[in-house]
């Protein structure tokens, strides 16, 4: 069953609220359609020592859309997705919420489900900007996930 079966309140439990770190958080989904993710994380319950957002509170935004876009675009039912690998550059303090948005196209959601139907798992990158209420680019990421089938 693909995100499309589900409306919009629905979904955003199931990326925001099913992860108690990430409700604590308050992380939540802004913008959500096939191929295509926004999410938001506040600054004020996620400062750190000297008022600036939280290292780790930046790199909990920046994994969650993974399963997000996952979501958005493969059947559940069959598939699942992990993160592999993530990797974060922290360019500027953030003294906002911030914002991130994930995008995959079609072509990558056909080759990412063509490979898991056959091999049981398909690898895909996400590279992420993460920025703040102003569009200022605070870090950047690459998260590598697989798709995998269930058994």
């Amino acid at each position: 069953m693909t995100a499309q079966a589900f409306d919009f309140e629905t979904i955003r439990k199931m990326t925001t609220k099913s992860i108690p770190f990430a409700e604590r958080a308050g992380i939540d989904l802004v913008e959500f359609e096939r191929g295509h993710v926004k999410m938001k994380i506040p600054l004020e319950p996620n400062k750190n020592h000297i008022g600036t957002m939280y290292a780790g509170a930046l790199f909990t935004l920046a994994e969650i859309p993974g399963g997000a876009i996952f979501m958005s675009a493969f059947d559940m039912t069959k598939f699942f997705p992990i993160v592999a690998e993530m990797t974060i550059k922290y360019l500027k303090p953030a003294t906002t919420d911030i914002y991130v948005e994930v995008n995959m196209s079609e072509e990558e959601i056909e080759r990412i489900t063509n490979e898991a139907t056959e091999n049981g798992k398909s690898v895909f990158i996400l590279e992420k900007e993460l920025k703040d209420e102003n569009g200022v680019v605070v870090a950047i990421t690459t998260g590598t996930y697989q798709a995998r089938a269930h058994r």
